[in-house]
């Protein structure tokens, strides 16, 4: 039973190779730690419901409910830019009764950015599996009067400061994509940071903010109802899943805004355990349905191994460490 209370291209660190031979070892680590599951998983979201990283979380946690026989709960913990979520799925007991759904705002982005944090991204978190790529798209109101890249940035030019880019939080990679696109050329847009991607979707539809950075899963039922339009999509390349989207790289050369999510334990959880939960989560992104799903609603499926995701946390956390000193970024 499923219950509910409320970045860049991957390459080689996505083998399949890997996923395989994760299946391989499920007997050992179910062996090793017999007895888990034997009660339901927190599931800690740190956005609010509504938005991408629910949708993707709920989606996951009703295969890992299905496949290890226990419900598993999802805990809307938003705030602080993800980070509050963060952090008290750092400081949760390392049983293996919960788990976070971990993303490139509250374990990179926002550490290098300088937000303050109560945890540390890499000392205080086992990883157990990468889960989606995200390529960001830029999404504006649906009156607003650019149809492209290319007319949002006169449009801005001609009105400095007066168009405002909402965010689900300072130090999120959608913030620091609208950080990064004035800074590329030189126009000037108003942030104002929401407490999650819900909320912010409730006023740049009202046409309170202008426009935003968006998971595609969180933007597209609301564009195509015509409430929202979409310019462009912060992928190195076109997505399959957005065919008549351009990419903003072709109006901006140099932007890039594609994040992800993944799944950690706080730090200290039984080996065996994270081996059972990455299992059970690679087989779940086997899954034909749930991959067209997540196709459907613009993220690819991209599991790997703790050690593979544990070092492309690493190696991800210098990139942006670097892309922020580049554009100058700051917490303010």
């Amino acid at each position: 039973m499923f219950l509910c209370n409320a970045g860049a291209v991957r390459g080689t660190w996505i083998a399949a190779a890997a996923a395989v031979a994760s299946l391989t070892m499920l007997p050992a680590a179910v062996s090793a730690q017999s007895n888990y599951p034997n009660r339901p998983i927190r599931f800690i979201v740190p956005y609010p419901p509504g938005g991408g990283t629910d949708f993707t979380a709920r989606e996951v946690g009703q295969q890992l409910s299905d496949a290890l026989g226990q419900s598993v709960v999802i805990d809307n913990r938003p705030g602080a830019g993800a980070t509050l979520g963060h952090g008290i799925a750092a400081k949760a007991a390392p049983d293996g009764y919960t788990i976070l759904l971990g993303t490139t705002g509250g374990i990179v982005s926002g550490p290098a950015l300088g937000t303050k944090v109560a945890y540390d991204p890499v000392k205080d978190f086992a990883p157990i599996s990468y889960l989606v790529d995200v390529p960001y798209t830029l999404v504006t109101h649906a009156g607003l009067r650019a149809v492209n890249m290319r007319e949002l940035i006169d449009l801005a030019r001609a009105s400095p400061g007066k168009l405002n880019f909402g965010s689900p939080g300072t130090g999120t990679p959608n913030h620091l994509g609208g950080v990064m696109l004035m800074m590329l050329t030189g126009i000037k847009l108003n942030h104002v940071p929401y407490k999650g991607g819900g909320p912010l979707m409730i006023d740049l539809i009202a046409g309170r903010v202008q426009l935003a950075f968006s998971s595609p899963p969180q933007a597209l039922p609301h564009v195509k109802a015509g409430r929202l339009k979409m310019l462009g999509v912060g992928h190195p390349t076109k997505i399959e899943a957005l065919p008549d989207i351009p990419t903003i790289a072709e109006t901006v050369p140099g932007f890039m805004n594609t994040g992800w999510w993944g799944v950690l334990a706080p730090a200290g959880t039984p080996r065996a355990i994270v081996q059972t939960l990455n299992v059970a989560i690679n087989k779940a992104l086997s899954n034909p349905e749930l991959v067209k799903k997540f196709f459907l609603y613009g993220v690819v499926p991209a599991p790997n191994s703790p050690e593979a995701f544990d070092a492309f946390i690493r190696e991800d956390l210098q990139r942006w460490t670097k892309v922020i000193k580049e554009v100058r970024a700051n917490p303010d």
